[in-house]
């Protein structure tokens, strides 16, 4: 996560994991809401950086990047192995 260390990461990413959880109305536990939300930044401000060329900085940068992120994977997640 850019310009985050590995502790607000860690917070920022269990956040943004608990709200994709919310929005696309899954059921995991807190360690893979972290994982997820961290994930879900790396590969979100990869695209991002593909698209743009720049990424959204700061807690609250990273949070909506995390969240798109997050909300990306448990779709394709869904895709590959059907909903349950």
């Amino acid at each position: 996560m850019t310009g985050l260390g590995w502790f607000a990461a860690i917070i920022v990413g269990g956040i943004a994991g608990w709200i994709a959880e919310k929005i696309m109305k899954s059921d995991m536990g807190l360690i893979m809401n972290i994982v997820l939300g961290i994930l879900g930044a790396v590969v979100a401000n990869f695209l991002l950086t593909l698209i743009t060329g720049g990424t959204l900085g700061g807690w609250i940068g990273q949070l909506i990047v995390a969240v798109i992120g997050a909300c990306l994977l448990i779709w394709l997640t869904r895709l590959v192995r059907g909903r349950t």
